[in-house]
């Protein structure tokens, strides 16, 4: 700590927000280019259809169009179908994926051809007289269905409609449910649900036929990754090829992509020699841009009488849609390695099948896995609490590890290392007053009117993606490290250069604050520049809650350097020895001596320009740094949410009164921020529990698609958040940080749906599938009094 009142820890507001709520910033859509072309996607009406012909006569006759394009006029610039970045794992059928349909539609929405023209609206009204002959064929949406050999096949060249199998099982899972005291069951459902960033997808394209070199700018938030994927997809040399992430507003893991459009859009520049754009109608997002979640796991948990658990099963059913995209396959593997959750149990049984049906493709979103383990997880821990006459309490603190029991190897392999769950839990339970709750609870079911419940979710999760040897040694088959660049001007004004790309976490100011924590300099004299992969080193993107973690930790170490060449200046020119150098305010100073300081401008001046008294004999010019960081380890943020929730027993309406979360976020870089991850995680949980979902009729037509139609809540349906955080450093990173970014939606699902199968206990409800809406609820309440 260098000292400065804007570094770590401190509650800073954010550098990047004037230019993005007084309308200064640029985002993809905002990009105008001499002579440019505007592309319009013709998609597919229907799940499942041979396409037959293309007529392209009428839309080529409107005016201003360029031309219609389809698979045929495209396929030579295409060098290989869309990447499925697990392709290598070995249980795992990846049928190709190419960004324009060829022979077969697989879901309402895939693209059959592009139009482009000199307008928007020319390419519109001409999209619409594409007319494409299809043969409807019988399409394959329920997923149990799709698991049954005599259904029809979204692959013709595939036996069935499995795309991977996974299974794991510690070798004491027999044993444990042959002699356990208590077991039990429940199966779960996870809806389908559309990701609904603020922002639509958009690209640019332009390509220069002299030199050959193109430039993307797209909505993404893994431009260094998209690079390297449309160089092979297109055959572009690295070298000329740029990916502009501008302004992004918003991902959720649905810019974690290499989508058809990206491509399409990028061989059409290249095919036209000149600039193309498109952007996405709201309308589009809900057919093409990959979806979040769907399937559904059958649970089992063994345990003793006092409520330890001693075994658990999983057997999960994923949705992967028509088509393997990017990390799909992923997903549920990513949730099966967090499925002991942050229990002791080590006897586990997993089995995992990831299914094709004729519906959009599925990938991550916010959580990727991990929330949907920790809703089976948690809610299976309320059935067992009920089935061991236990509180939801006191059955969590029996199972949780304890403190002094890290680190600790879960039954999957993880190794956490650093903790403390049962103290997260107890600060929850004391703000939220949890007895008096109770209390209030068996006054109002012995009074009448609403209900009360309580719920409990307490969870892991794991961050920081990845440990670079495992993923190295996986089927992903590459490192995932991160790297950062600083530039000290030799004004003291410094530069950051990084990998990671914000699309509105707030990476501006918390890399400022690194540096200005530090380096003591001030904000204001840090520029942080992302998203570009000319003017920065190699990043793998932002997801799983890796930026902080591990773009910040390259920061970090580079400025260690910075600051070790630093002191060596200062020594110089304060004559005393380097390690008596310490960091204050926008100075270097003798440790002991405070008067005896050097600026860090100076230091700047002398090490860029040599004229300042000069630099120690031999030293190499310049004050620049870049360093690659590659984890060691998952970090692994934990903590306890308590959702407090009122029924109507009348309606099935259910209102959500407090909501009150305890995370462990390790070292917190501004508070700020975190509470602004934790808010936002909240309310995508919520929006699960009790809102959103996206269902299709037995044609794998998708019903209510549009946002007329999808219940995305809006501020008026949440309540005021209680966030508050314990901070257990982690082990794996020296800034000590775990992650925040998608803490709160991997909670609060489970808590949100337990407080209220919590306040309808008494009257015999189980369970309720999501999302809870008044008439499911409802329906609920008179099954359990024995109605219909």
């Amino acid at each position: 700590m260098a000292g400065s009142p804007t570094g770590i820890g401190a509650r800073v507001r954010r550098k990047e927000d004037p230019r993005l709520i007084t309308g200064a910033a640029t985002y993809t859509d905002d990009i105008q280019l001499p002579g440019m072309l505007y592309a319009q996607m013709v998609r597919s009406p229907h799940a499942h259809a041979r396409i037959v012909g293309v007529h392209k006569e009428d839309a080529l006759a409107v005016s201003g169009v360029v031309g219609v394009y389809t698979f045929d006029d495209l396929k030579d610039a295409f060098k290989a179908p869309l990447p499925c970045g697990w392709a290598a794992y070995p249980h795992l059928k990846n049928p190709p994926h190419w960004p324009l349909a060829t022979g077969k539609v697989r879901h309402v929405g895939e693209v059959v051809a592009v139009v482009v023209a000199h307008d928007r609206m020319a390419a519109r009204d001409a999209a619409e007289l594409v007319r494409v002959d299809y043969e409807p064929l019988p399409a394959v949406v329920d997923l149990e269905d799709a698991l049954n050999p005599a259904s029809p096949r979204v692959h013709d060249e595939l036996a069935d409609n499995v795309s991977f199998t996974f299974d794991f099982a510690s070798p004491g899972v027999e044993e444990a449910f042959r002699t356990a005291e208590v077991t039990v069951k429940q199966r779960y459902y996870q809806q389908r649900l559309v990701p609904n960033a603020m922002e639509p997808r958009a690209v640019v394209a332009d390509y220069r036929p002299r030199t050959g070199e193109l430039t993307l700018w797209s909505s993404t938030q893994i431009p260094h990754l998209l690079k390297i994927f449309l160089s092979g997809l297109l055959g572009v040399p690295e070298h000329q090829l740029r990916v502009v992430a501008p302004e992004v507003g918003g991902g959720f893991g649905s810019k974690l992509q290499v989508y058809p459009e990206e491509v399409a859009v990028a061989a059409l520049a290249m095919r036209l020699g000149r600039p193309v754009k498109w952007t996405m109608e709201r309308r589009e997002e809900f057919v093409s841009t990959h979806h979040g979640r769907e399937g559904f796991v059958d649970m089992e948990f063994a345990a003793r009488r006092d409520g330890t658990i001693t075994g658990i099963r999983v057997n999960w059913v994923a949705d992967m849609g028509a088509y393997n995209l990017l990390n799909g396959p992923y997903v549920p593997i990513l949730g099966f390695i967090v499925m002991p959750g942050p229990y002791r149990n080590k006897n586990l049984e997993v089995h995992i099948k990831g299914v094709f049906t004729n519906k959009t493709p599925t990938d991550a979103y916010r959580g990727a896995g991990r929330p949907e383990a920790t809703f089976f997880l948690e809610r299976t821990m309320d059935l067992l609490a009920a089935a061991c006459g236990l509180d939801p309490v006191e059955i969590r603190r029996r199972n949780l590890i304890r403190k002094e029991e890290f680190p600790f190897t879960t039954a999957t392999g993880l190794t956490y290392d650093s903790g403390d769950y049962h103290l997260s839990l107890d600060r929850a339970l004391e703000i939220v007053g949890y007895d008096r709750l109770r209390e209030e609870q068996a006054r109002r079911r012995q009074q009448g009117g609403k209900l009360l419940g309580i719920g409990i979710s307490t969870y892991i999760e794991a961050c920081g993606l990845a440990p670079s040897q495992a993923t190295a040694g996986s089927a992903y088959g590459a490192h995932l490290y991160e790297s950062a660049e600083v530039r000290v001007h030799h004004t003291g004004k410094v530069t950051v250069f990084t990998g990671s790309s914000s699309h509105g976490q707030g990476h501006e100011t918390a890399w400022a604050q690194i540096v200005s924590d530090r380096l003591g300099i001030p904000l204001e004299d840090v520029e942080v520049v992302h998203g570009d992969t000319a003017r920065g080193p190699l990043g793998l993107g932002t997801y799983g809650s890796r930026s902080l973690v591990v773009g910040g930790t390259a920061l970090y170490k580079a400025l260690d350097k910075i600051r070790d060449k630093a002191r060596m200046i200062a020594a110089h020119k304060l004559e005393c020895h380097p390690d008596d150098i310490e960091f204050g305010e926008s100075k270097l100073y003798v440790r002991g001596a405070p008067d005896r300081a050097v600026a860090f401008a100076d230091i700047a001046a002398a090490a860029n320009l040599g004229s300042h008294a000069g630099v120690p004999q031999g030293m190499e010019p310049g004050l620049e740094a870049t360093v690659f960081f590659s984890p060691e380890n998952f970090s692994f943020p934990a903590g306890a949410h308590v959702c407090v929730a009122e029924v109507d027993p009348d309606t099935g309406k259910v209102q959500i009164l407090r909501y009150v979360a305890v995370d462990d976020a390790g070292v917190i870089v501004n508070p700020l921020l975190a509470e602004g991850q934790v808010h936002g995680g909240i309310a995508q949980g919520i929006a699960q529990a009790l809102f959103e979902e996206l269902r299709y009729d037995e044609n794998g037509q998708p019903l209510g698609a549009s946002l007329m139609d999808y219940a995305v809540p809006t501020a008026a349906d949440l309540p005021d958040f209680e966030s508050h955080f314990i901070s257990v450093p982690a082990t794996s990173n020296p800034m000590g940080a775990k992650g925040i970014g998608e803490a709160g939606t991997i909670a609060s699902t489970a808590a949100v749906v337990n407080a209220v199968v919590d306040a309808l206990s008494h009257l015999g409800v189980r369970d309720i599938e999501m999302p809870l809406t008044p008439p499911r609820v409802w329906r609920a309440i008179q099954k359990a009094k024995g109605g219909r």
